[in-house]
């Protein structure tokens, strides 16, 4: 998800956040990049990593403004599932 997803003044009404749709981010193992993904149409993705801690962040010119960066840690033998929200930077 992104929020807020669109500038000016929140509305009780209307939701504040919205899929983080078609961006691209990459994946690091300390400064390594090891993968990259871009999401779906509903913010979704899916990456294969071996176990370890991995940061995943946005690179491109749109991560300018915002704070696209999130952590995970990936188990052996188990799915990780991450609920985040990226911050798009508008006010």
């Amino acid at each position: 998800m992104v929020s807020p997803s669109r500038p000016g003044p929140i509305r009780k009404d209307t939701p504040n956040a919205m899929p983080a749709a078609n961006l691209q981010f990459v994946v690091k193992k300390e400064d390594a990049r090891v993968a990259s993904f871009i999401t779906d149409a509903e913010g979704h993705f899916q990456v294969s990593l071996p176990p370890g801690h991995y940061t995943v962040l946005r690179e491109d010119p749109g991560a300018r403004i915002g704070h696209w960066r999130f952590e995970v840690e990936v188990v052996s033998g188990s799915i990780a599932k991450v609920n985040w929200t990226g911050d798009s930077g508008m006010r």
